[in-house]
């Protein structure tokens, strides 16, 4: 059995990990809050903007003029994971459920004579993926030291998937990333980015209409399909940060209720081993006095 100078020690030291727990579970619940919100504020502005793009998408499928990032190129050899965590740990299972997504996702697609290749958003999402997709990793960026992120940028990283694009280094381009539906929930939800989702029967569409565009359809989708990924990219990480900072304060209020439980028990073994000591000295004390 450890000395009572041992126990002490190991309770004082789990205290002040309770503490730490608890300060981290109420900061992440403030942070969630704006979050959050933040997140839901997307979501709408985010899925018509993709309806649009599939509906316009749809109608340009048999258009030889019609832009790659619209339709597509015509070939699917390549596929690129646009693949979003967060930069920090202290979240249970957030992270890891994202990388073991995109690992399984490599095996699928290799094993029907895809090339795969990976672009990280997150720290450690890039620091788990290459371990062993090292080979795979074409681009990454995080966002370490920002107290928050804005849409400049997500338009720098569309600016950089589009560049990609171009140079031919993909065909398709998925975008990976936990949706937050509550506090105890967060599901990986996939998301085509390049060619635009074609849209399905439970889209709410409104009806085909005419439109009269100025100056001309070409110009429009120039200056559209960029914000387009844009948006898709800002409210996936949107969707992300809100994710994390539940799936954050679950895990310390798990850890802060794991450390009452460890000190209860440690409570309770050192005030046996004392009450050992007590009586092992009481006997001792007897036997010396009948001894006399």
């Amino acid at each position: 059995m450890p000395s009572l100078k041992t126990l002490r020690n190991r309770i004082n030291s789990v205290k002040s990990t309770q503490k730490i727990t608890s300060a981290m579970k109420m900061v992440a619940a403030a942070k969630l809050r704006r979050a959050q919100a933040q997140a839901e504020a997307s979501r709408p502005y985010a899925k018509r903007m993709g309806e649009m793009m599939g509906a316009l998408a749809a109608a340009e499928a048999a258009n030889p003029n019609a832009p790659a990032l619209l339709v597509g190129n015509g070939r699917d050899k390549t596929h690129l994971l646009l693949a979003i965590t967060a930069d920090r740990g202290l979240a249970g299972a957030f992270n890891g459920n994202i990388s073991k997504h995109v690992r399984l996702q490599v095996q699928a697609l290799e094993a029907q004579g895809k090339t795969v290749k990976i672009f990280t958003l997150g720290r450690k999402g890039n620091e788990s993926l290459r371990r062993d997709l090292d080979s795979k990793i074409i681009g990454t960026k995080n966002f370490v030291g920002k107290k928050t992120i804005d849409f400049a940028d997500a338009e720098a990283i569309a600016q950089t998937i589009i560049g990609l694009f171009r140079d031919e280094t993909f065909d398709v381009c998925t975008l990976v990333f936990n949706r937050f539906h509550s506090v105890m929930t967060q599901t990986v939800t996939e998301t085509p980015l390049i060619p635009a989702a074609a849209p399905t029967a439970n889209d709410n569409a409104a009806p085909e209409q005419n439109y009269e565009v100025e100056p001309d359809d070409g110009t429009l989708l120039e200056r559209l399909l960029p914000r387009n990924l844009a948006v898709q990219i800002y409210a996936a990480l949107l969707e992300n940060s809100a994710g994390f900072y539940a799936s954050q304060m679950t895990a310390m209020d798990s850890a802060t209720r794991n450390a009452g439980d460890m000190i209860k028990k440690l409570s309770l073994t050192y005030n046996r081993a004392r009450q050992a000591n007590i009586t092992k000295e009481l006997i001792e004390i007897i036997s010396g006095a009948e001894a006399v």
